[in-house]
């Protein structure tokens, strides 16, 4: 029964995080991505902390290690990574932005190798990187005589929003904090919404039209995407563990270019789909020896069952 809850919750999260691209495609009809992307944090961070002041008594950062995971998860998880990909989605398909936010575990692995020690890139997993960058090729097919068009840029924003993320997310592994992960994840939120404010502040042109459509999406976003979504995400990371997780971002990819589809009319291209094949092997090929573990130990928790 446990199995099936955790493969369950895991195809929930990855639609509701796939849901999540079409919906911020919708909202930027009426608001500028980067107050859109602050709106979005006002509500989920009062959520998130709310939640950790009720359930835990560590409900806020106490060290000063605690502090500075707070303040790279809130500049770089959801700050930098939120604006750039808010941005990113003014010009392209949420198709497209999904499966390049898809690179994150990849650069998550480059970053790690780079900044923590005792983390070393195999042939196999350069060839995984190299394949999971051919895949943004095959996505973006750049022409080098029009190399400044919108779609380009939007790309470029989004590939800077996955690499934010995985930067922020190795950074953050530096410090030996004592906070429960949610804990961090709640307060980085809050710090997030703040720095995304004085962002759109700096920028004078930012504009709202508060519609139906658009609380609509703000709910979504914020309450289920965020709020919930993270809850989900904690539960099964503490059940399969980080690794099993990586894989959300290929669910979430994939789900996101179906509701683009279904709800958007976003056209699925051959090319989309080579690209997404092309990131998801690479990822796989960088993950070869964790993936024959992880399919032994469950074969061996299988047999013992029996």
């Amino acid at each position: 029964m446990s199995r099936y809850r955790n493969l369950v919750l895991f195809v929930a999260l990855g639609a509701i995080w796939g849901g999540a691209y079409p919906a911020i495609k919708t909202g930027l009809q009426y608001v500028s991505p980067v107050l859109y992307a602050a709106i979005r944090y006002d509500v989920a961070s009062v959520l998130m902390v709310g939640y950790v002041a009720y359930s835990t008594d560590y409900w806020r950062p106490r060290t000063r290690a605690d502090w500075v995971n707070v303040a790279l998860g809130g500049v770089l998880i959801i700050a930098a990574y939120n604006g750039f990909l808010f941005v990113g989605e003014t010009s392209i398909p949420s198709a497209v932005a999904g499966i390049l936010v898809g690179l994150m575990p990849i650069l998550t692995t480059v970053f790690s190798g780079a900044l923590l020690p005792d983390t070393d890139l195999t042939s196999a997993g350069v060839v995984g990187v190299l394949l999971g960058f051919a895949g943004i090729l095959v996505i973006s097919r750049p022409d080098p005589s029009n190399l400044l068009s919108s779609d380009v840029f939007g790309q470029l924003f989004v590939l800077g929003a996955a690499a934010s993320m995985a930067l922020g997310s190795v950074l953050t592994e530096r410090f030996d904090a004592d906070q429960p992960a949610v804990t961090m994840e709640a307060w980085s939120m809050l710090v997030g919404s703040v720095v995304l404010h004085a962002a759109a502040f700096a920028r004078p042109g930012g504009s709202v039209e508060f519609t139906a459509e658009l609380v609509v999406m703000i709910a979504y976003l914020s309450v289920l995407s965020s709020a919930v979504a993270y809850f989900i995400y904690f539960d099964l990371l503490d059940r399969v563990g980080a690794f099993e997780m990586n894989f959300i971002a290929y669910a979430a990819a994939a789900f996101g270019a179906l509701f683009g589809w279904l709800f958007l009319s976003e056209q699925i291209t051959a090319y989309t789909v080579g690209g997404y094949l092309c990131i998801l092997g690479g990822f796989l090929l960088l993950k070869k020896d964790e993936i024959r573990d992880g399919v032994a130990d469950y074969r061996t928790r299988a047999r013992r069952a029996d």
